[in-house]
C-alpha cells in the first residue's frame, strides 16, 4: 500500500492498535525532535517506540513531555518565536505518543499534525516558506512502517 493523500494517511493510522500508533508516532516525531533539544522529548520517544511498555512507563513519560510542553510554551513569548514555538510542537506531539489513550483517540494523527506544524514554524523562521514535504516524509515512514 502506497499512501499519497491525508485522507488514506489518516484512515490507515486509526486502524492500527493503540501500540502500533504510539510506534509509529514516535518516528514521525522523530523526524522534528532535533527542533526541540528536550532530553525529555527522546526520553518520551524512546519510549513509545518500544514494544510491551508499560502502562506506568508511559505515565512517566507523559508526565515528563507534558513538563517540557508547558516548559516550551512560556518560552515562545509574546513576540512569537518561531524555532521557540517548533520546539513548543515538537513536545506536544511527543506528549501525543505517550498520553493515555482516550476513546476515539487517533494518537498517531494527532503527533503527525503536531509534527508538521513544528516544521512549518521551522521554515517560517527560516524564510524559506511552507510547503507539503513533512507531510510527504510521514507518508513514506508510514509505508515503510507497514511493510516491515
Amino acid at each position: 500500500m502506497t499512501i499519497h493523500d491525508d485522507v488514506a494517511f489518516k484512515s490507515t493510522l486509526a486502524t492500527l492498535s493503540v501500540a502500533r500508533q504510539r510506534q509509529i508516532a514516535a518516528r514521525f516525531v522523530q523526524q522534528v525532535q532535533p527542533l526541540s533539544g528536550d532530553a525529555r522529548i527522546q526520553s518520551a520517544l524512546d519510549t513509545a517506540g518500544r514494544a510491551g511498555v508499560t502502562a506506568a512507563e508511559l505515565d512517566m513519560a507523559a508526565q515528563a513531555a507534558n513538563s517540557a510542553r508547558v516548559e516550551s510554551f512560556t518560552r515562545c513569548g509574546r513576540e512569537t518565536d518561531w524555532r521557540a514555538q517548533a520546539g513548543h510542537f515538537v513536545a506536544r506531539a511527543a506528549v501525543a505518543c505517550v498520553k493515555p489513550e482516550e476513546k476515539g483517540d487517533n494518537l498517531a494523527w494527532d503527533a503527525a499534525m503536531q509534527a508538521r506544524l513544528a516544521r512549518t514554524c521551522e521554515t517560517v523562521a527560516e524564510g524559506t516558506g511552507t510547503d507539503n514535504r513533512e507531510a510527504e516524509a510521514q507518508y513514506r515512514i508510514l509505508d515503510a512502517f507497514l511493510n516491515s
